[in-house]
């Protein structure tokens, strides 16, 4: 059974632009820097059943840009609405819990109502939160309270970033900030110590942590606090409980999308980042709104054989050890 982790929607009320006829509206963070793009397939949810169909994807978990880490009203709409096309197409999609991460006892109840009344498997958030890297200590309530219901953390890249003002052209924010944003959120986690506090939390890392493969081997590097001079400084001489790549290779999970479908950027990133660590993304319908392009993707990476059977179907049980009963 093929899971599409990283699958996008946003409930029709939410989009206030006139997208009809195949409109692309975008939108601009505060830095005008392009952030999202709204039109009307974020909410042709027909369309992504065709889409599943000929690509042959049985399952799409759901999530929606409009409502990472956002008011508890906002968010319970988003989540009603997810819960509601798991109705309207039994056994195809499977939605993803938004709650904001630093809102307080309402968001942690709407986190509470997601696992046991609309049985969601996961949370979604963004690589930065209102301003917060994610080993800040005011997220730690969220990741115990993650960590207690069982809820994996799908951490998709932030929208607009801290430092958005530096991306001024070229659509850089979008192209490579956001990247640069997974991976610096990774390091983070790990070295900060987000995960040795808490041992049993699940997180999928969106875009294969931004092409993190290509620059492990620097990262190992600078692992070297003595050499680089930096033991014994409170911040820069961080290290986790275990050795750097015990994380990447037991305890993150990474998925495919975020690159537009480039079979490329999944072959390089094998290199590094281990196959039984991988889960299938589409990006649908952002980075890809074409379904041949989806179809493409799914076949490029089968032809990866062993690994992209892996990535593909073997590696669903990390995120949903009992949700493919569910959904097959």
């Amino acid at each position: 059974m093929i899971v599409d982790f990283q699958h996008h929607f946003t409930p029709r009320e939410l989009v206030k632009d006139d997208v009809s006829g195949g409109k692309l509206i975008l939108n601009y963070d505060k830095w005008g820097a392009p952030s999202y793009t709204n039109h009307e397939l974020l909410f042709d949810l027909d369309a992504h059943i065709a889409m599943m169909d000929r690509s042959g994807i049985d399952v799409a978990m759901l999530s929606c840009a409009a409502g990472m880490c956002v008011d508890v009203e906002r968010s319970r709409l988003i989540n009603d609405r997810a819960k509601k096309t798991e109705r309207d197409y039994p056994r195809r999609f499977i939605g993803t819990a938004h709650a904001d991460p630093l809102g307080g006892k309402d968001a942690f109840t709407e986190l509470a109502r997601c696992k046991h009344e609309l049985n969601f498997p996961g949370v979604v958030i963004q690589s930065e939160v209102h301003g917060k890297m994610l080993d800040d200590p005011a997220l730690n309530p969220f990741w115990e309270e993650c960590q207690r219901l069982g809820l994996f953390v799908f951490i998709h890249p932030a929208l607009a970033l801290v430092n958005g003002q530096y991306y001024d052209a070229d659509d850089l924010a979008r192209s490579v900030g956001r990247e640069f944003s997974l991976i610096v959120g990774t390091i983070r986690l790990i070295n900060g110590g987000v995960l040795d506090r808490f041992p049993a939390l699940k997180i999928q890392i969106a875009h294969l942590s931004g092409g993190m493969a290509s620059m492990l081997g620097r990262i190992r590097s600078y692992q070297g606090k003595e050499f680089w001079g930096t033991k014994g400084n409170e911040m820069h001489g961080r290290l986790p409980k275990r050795d750097f790549d015990y994380y990447v290779n037991e305890r993150l999970v990474f998925d495919t999308a975020g690159f537009c479908g480039a079979i490329s950027s999944v072959k390089s990133s094998l290199v590094e980042l281990p196959a039984k660590r991988i889960v299938f993304g589409s990006d649908y319908p952002q980075e890809i709104r074409d379904p041949e392009a989806v179809r493409k993707f799914v076949s490029d990476i089968r032809a990866l054989g062993k690994d992209g059977g892996s990535i593909l179907e073997g590696n669903v049980g990390h995120l949903l050890p009992s949700e493919p009963a569910r959904a097959a």
